[in-house]
């Protein structure tokens, strides 16, 4: 039976390109690469979504909440066996105004639904692995829909994710820690750290999902 990995995130995830403002294909996307290394075991889900924030409908973007789409995402895709949820970057935005902690407040409320939901196999909950995303780094010049001071909030949502992550006695990775934004926008992952991201996530989600009905 194959484990279904469900990623739930924004545009680091759907693969935006900095570049040119479209969509990387899918041999270069995380994702994509992730299902290629777990192979014919596992059904990786792509779940991301331009402008996602965790529980914010975005007034500016017009983009929907990642709490508002999340239930009938899951429902959806029943059975999962893994949920990762990598969001965050978005919630720096300028017109926000909300701070690392409750940013990672909200990625748990998340968190909380996927855990007593019944999506997981036999109607059970699934497995959940929070993810605080990657660092923003210049330029994001004044003016940018996120800001200067975007990039010092991004600096903090790793402590903050990993509290929460044990708050909610569930799984956790620091996406920043294995690699970052590419140079053009200095938001968005380019090709090679859409392949240092997927190898992170290939060394860990076996371990997390093994022994999974």
């Amino acid at each position: 039976m194959k484990k279904r990995i469900l990623c739930f995130g924004d545009s680091n995830t759907w693969g935006y390109n900095g570049v040119n403002k479209q969509r990387f294909d899918e041999d270069t996307r995380w994702t994509g690469r992730l299902a290629a290394m777990l192979g014919d075991g596992y059904t990786v889900i792509e779940e991301g979504h331009n402008g996602r924030t965790t529980v914010w409908d975005d007034p500016v973007e017009n983009r929907m909440a990642g709490l508002t789409y999340l239930r009938p995402c899951m429902e959806s895709q029943k059975p999962i066996d893994l949920i990762l949820i990598m969001l965050g970057t978005n919630d720096t935005k300028c017109y926000f105004g909300v701070q690392p902690k409750s940013i990672a407040e909200s990625a748990g409320r998340l968190v909380d639904m996927a855990q007593k939901s019944p999506f997981g196999r036999d109607d059970r909950p699934p497995r959940v692995l929070l993810v605080s995303p990657i660092e923003i780094a210049a330029p994001a010049e004044p003016g940018h829909i996120f800001g200067p001071q975007a990039i010092e909030k991004s600096r903090g949502l790793a402590e903050a994710f990993r509290e929460t992550a044990e708050a909610h006695f569930c799984d956790f990775f620091d996406a920043a820690g294995v690699t970052g934004p590419g140079s053009a926008d200095g938001i968005h992952l380019d090709a090679e750290g859409h392949e240092r991201l997927a190898r992170a996530f290939f060394d860990i989600i076996p371990h997390l999902v093994e022994g999974e009905a």
